[in-house]
């Protein structure tokens, strides 16, 4: 079954095709471009590109996975609303994923593919801007085991992790004692990996619930104040 990832939750724009076999997910073609200010511009025109490079139009989709975040509020609405949209038009079910989890998973085969072997557990960080991350811990299984929330970066706990991955981590986590691996944006193989459980048997479609984890800076204008002369 062929498969659209869509991930933008992070300043990456990410966009792929992947084949979904009984046992195993192959990526077909991918299109990432790091922006943080042009998520609606670049995922559509990805997304079209993916589609030519793999010789396929959107009807040949048979699913749509996308990055649930964590994620800056304009960014991840961003890519949700348009794999909402697409399912529904096509008539797919859609399913969501936990972006740090993507993260978790590609540090892993980062990992496994430079023969490094972490028996630790793992922080995975992303930019929350406002000086903080958006982070989670897992164990050396790739298991989340708490998290995701958002903390300033001395807040994070990681005493008792061995590495730490995601651009979070990149830009604040030398204080944090610990390995930093080579995966700072989602991986496209891990999110459709991470939810391959639900589409080879056919799951139910899921409704794309974003995990800002705080709220969004815009809010409504109060009451009009009074005028005196």
């Amino acid at each position: 079954m062929l498969v659209l990832a869509i991930d933008t939750s992070s300043a990456a724009v990410i966009a792929a095709l992947a084949e979904v076999g009984d046992d195993s997910v192959e990526v077909r073609t991918q299109r990432m471009t790091v922006n943080a200010k042009a998520h609606g511009e670049l995922l559509a025109p990805s997304i079209a590109d993916c589609l030519d490079a793999a010789g396929a139009k959107p009807r040949d989709l048979g699913a749509i996975v996308a990055g649930l975040g964590p994620g800056p509020f304009t960014g991840l609405r961003v890519g949700l609303v348009t794999a909402a949209a697409m399912a529904d038009a096509l008539h797919i079910p859609s399913y969501g994923v936990c972006s740090l989890d993507a993260i978790a998973g590609g540090a892993q085969n980062a990992a496994a593919q430079n023969a490094v072997q972490h028996s630790g557990e793992l922080i995975i960080a992303t930019d929350a801007r406002r000086k903080e991350v958006y982070w989670a811990r897992y164990d050396a299984a790739g298991t989340r085991l708490v998290g995701p929330d958002v903390s300033h970066p001395e807040d994070v706990p990681v005493a008792g992790a061995t590495a730490a991955a995601g651009a979070g981590a990149r830009m604040y986590g030398a204080a944090w004692g610990v390995e930093l691996l080579d995966a700072d944006y989602p991986s496209a193989e891990a999110l459709v990996r991470y939810a391959a459980g639900r589409i080879r048997p056919g799951a139910p479609p899921e409704q794309l619930v974003p995990l800002y984890l705080r709220r969004p800076d815009a809010v409504p204008p109060g009451a009009a104040k009074s005028v005196t002369q």
